[in-house]
């Protein structure tokens, strides 16, 4: 089914999808919503064939015990399409990531970065923050795709050395500083889901996310440097670097990425637009005049148009969660099956630091049976909303923005894991393991912050 000549042809059915979806923003229209909550049934259809096994399981539960709960409530069925449409602003952020990725790819930013990681040192202890901010930088531009770059060039460079010691460098150096990436990065959907479900707004909650990213990568790179530094390493590539070109060029990103983030934010005041909403519709013309300022352009639609038609044809495990989980939500709302979630962690209301810790381990616990750490924050969902009523929203979504990040480095059948595995040829339980303390301790600092905020 998932051959079938159809799936090649999704990404104009859902681009048609998402277009409405922008254009109610601006309208809201009661009439089109009901029509993209249609839009959104068929989509959940199209999407299930394609969808993997983890996430057909994940849409099944929140479609079952949602349907449990609406068919209890009395309401007609007729009503379903408007529970569907929720998250669809999160669908559309996602697809169009690629864009911002492939400006990227075509200022051949990626290539220069990791040339960072051919520069010989004298032993793996000084390598290695170099590596966690070589990935970091990436990362905050390419995603994924920056953990995968980093990881094949230090794969070729550390072959000499023992396999174990290999890998061990390769899955915390550049799963780590791309977890420290993730964390304040407007591009990330975890950031975007944890300010969605909160209501905080991105400007008082980036200064913090900020400072933690910055005392984890201090802390993590002194770790770093003391357990590694006992390894000789020496670079058998060549290839000399020009520091000052190098400069130029992280000096180039880091101003275009402060750039994205004022207009991000201006445009959101101007025009009273949420955050999700504004890094939505300004991230493909600022990534086309990003292109024609460098003088890519022709190689930006390249490489462009090829990733995002191929990424958007691929979004079956997302159109999945976030319509099943918008449905679940939504029909939870307000009924006695919200108490019976909500009342294990709300025992605990008097002690904030307790239910801080425990949803940070909720999250480390569902990441290592393949939770993805999106569909956490939806199962939480009601908890989270019962717990804003009285907390304060940034120490709230503080937790969850660290909590969730945190789990991409020990989610044992996440992605990035499964990917670093398969790159360096290792049990992802093991990737899971040495970076297990990292995810605690991240995920701590974030609930310390938090909780000196309340």
């Amino acid at each position: 089914m998932k051959n079938h000549p159809i799936f090649r042809y999704l990404y104009i059915f859902y681009s048609f999808v998402f277009v409405i979806h922008i254009i109610n923003v601006f309208i809201e229209s009661d009439n089109l919503n009901y029509i993209l909550g249609i839009m959104a049934l068929i989509m959940l259809a199209v999407s299930f064939a394609g969808a993997s096994r983890l996430f057909k399981i994940l849409g099944s539960a929140f479609i079952l015990i949602g349907g449990i709960v609406f068919a209890t409530s009395g309401q007609s069925i007729a009503t379903v399409p408007a529970l569907l449409t929720s998250n669809m602003s999160l669908l559309t952020l996602l697809a169009m990531l690629p864009w911002m990725n492939s400006v990227v790819r075509s200022g051949r930013f990626d290539q220069s970065l990791n040339n960072l990681l051919k520069v010989n040192v004298s032993d793996l202890g000084k390598l290695y923050p170099r590596s966690s901010i070589t990935t970091l930088t990436l990362a905050s531009f390419l995603n994924l795709s920056a953990a995968t770059i980093s990881q094949d060039v230090l794969k070729e460079n550390l072959r000499p050395l023992d396999k174990r010691l290999r890998d061990s460098f390769i899955a915390t150096a550049t799963l780590r500083g791309y977890s420290l990436a993730l964390l304040w990065s407007p591009l990330e959907i975890l950031l975007a889901v944890s300010i969605f479900t909160t209501g905080v707004d991105y400007v008082s909650l980036l200064p913090w996310l900020l400072l933690i990213a910055l005392i984890t990568f201090l802390l993590d790179s002194i770790w770093g440097r003391f357990h590694y530094k006992k390894y000789a390493y020496a670079n058998t590539s060549k290839q000399s670097i020009n520091m000052k070109e190098m400069t130029k060029k992280i000096v180039h990103l880091l101003v275009a990425l402060v750039l994205f983030l004022t207009l991000v934010i201006s445009l959101g005041n101007l025009f009273n637009l949420d955050f999700i909403f504004t890094v939505t519709i300004l991230i493909f013309p600022f990534a086309f005049i990003w292109s024609l300022i460098m003088k890519r352009g022709r190689s930006f639609w390249i490489i462009g148009w090829s990733t995002w038609k191929a990424k958007t044809n691929t979004m079956q495990n997302f159109i999945v969660l976030f319509i099943s989980l918008a449905f679940f939500a939504n029909s939870i709302d307000g009924t006695p099956f919200l108490d019976f979630i909500q009342q294990p962690i709300l025992a605990f209301s008097d002690y904030p630091i307790v239910i801080f810790v425990m949803i940070q381990l909720i999250f480390i616990f569902m990441s290592m049976f393949g939770i993805h750490p999106i569909a956490t924050i939806g199962i939480l969902s009601g908890v989270i909303a019962t717990l804003l009523e009285f907390m304060n929203p940034v120490s709230l979504a503080i937790v969850l923005v660290t909590s969730s990040i945190a789990t991409l480095t020990v989610g044992t059948y996440g992605l990035v894991v499964q990917l670093t595995a398969v790159n360096t040829g290792q049990n992802p339980y093991r990737i899971t393991m040495n970076n297990l303390l990292y995810s605690l301790a991240f995920g701590g600092i974030g609930t310390v912050i938090a909780y000196l905020l309340l």
